[in-house]
């Protein structure tokens, strides 16, 4: 992992870059360096994998962190600054570069690396609710039942999908292609039989169908779930409550909570964490 220490300032930042980030947009990074190198003192850490990632956050000192990569790169800095409870005395900032950015967009995160390094420097703190599940998990986002991609349920935060198994699925549909083709129906992911409660409140049971559940952080303290009933004829309004604690259960299911799929599992259960940890926002 190199480090590079640069600029005079009294502002301390650490910048971490991701690896994926340097591989897609080596142009952004470049740029997001500049900017934040001239605007304050900073440690650059190039981490080649997860636990230089965490190692590299572990041992910031005073330095303010600022992650330069994608979704799943926030996602791993909150969860390694979570799994060390230093959430509630560090804000992040984040430089968003690379193929997921939805997360970041939808938090308010400038999507040019110019704007993106400025608020880094200079922007607000801005405290946020989290979830934590019960296997300690963290959501900053949407979660997800069923998940509505084939997005790898392996994948660590921040690392691409394995080349052998991207190797294996191409090789499986290159054999498909060459068998003879048959007649095979075309038929969507089934209705779910799950049993969401909010504040040990039921809100749907296990005899009722449901085409998917959401939540997510509220910014109130309180979960925003929402369930979608399978409709019969006309269709059916999605049911919607608020609370603290969120549990579904059932049948194995998996879900999606940001970037990362998860499962399958057959229950989990979500917590909110008011004003858990702290983003640097545009003014």
């Amino acid at each position: 992992m190199a480090e590079v220490a640069t600029s005079t300032t009294p502002d301390l930042l650490l910048v971490v870059i991701d690896p994926v980030a340097r591989r897609t947009d080596g142009e952004s990074v470049r740029i997001a360096k500049d900017v934040l190198g001239a605007g304050a003192r900073m440690k650059l850490c190039l981490p080649e994998g997860p636990e230089e990632f965490a190692r590299a956050l572990r041992r910031r000192g005073s330095r303010r962190p600022v992650v330069v990569g994608d979704d799943r790169t926030l996602l791993r800095a909150v969860a390694v600054l979570h799994r060390q409870r230093e959430l509630a005395a560090c804000a992040l900032s984040v430089v968003p570069v690379g193929p997921q950015l939805d997360l970041a967009r939808s938090l308010g995160v400038p999507s040019g690396a110019v704007a993106a390094a400025r608020a880094a420097l200079d922007g607000t703190e801005r405290r946020m609710d989290l979830l934590v599940d019960d296997s300690d998990g963290v959501v900053l986002g949407t979660v997800g039942i069923p998940p509505l991609d084939d997005a790898e349920p392996e994948a660590a935060l921040g690392e691409p999908a394995r080349p052998w198994r991207r190797t294996c699925r191409s090789l499986v549909r290159t054999l498909t292609a060459a068998r003879p083709a048959r007649p095979v129906p075309l038929v969507g992911p089934g209705p779910s039989r799950l049993r969401v409660e909010v504040d040990g409140r039921t809100l749907v049971d296990l005899d009722q169908p449901v085409a998917g559940v959401s939540l997510s952080p509220g910014g109130t303290g309180l979960a925003e779930v929402e369930v979608r009933p399978v409709s019969v004829g006309a269709e059916a309004s999605p049911l919607t409550a608020a609370g603290r604690t969120v549990t579904v259960s059932g049948a194995h299911f998996r879900y999606r909570a940001d970037a990362v799929v998860s499962g399958p599992v057959r229950t989990r259960t979500w917590v909110v964490r008011e004003g858990a940890w702290g983003l640097r926002l545009p003014d």
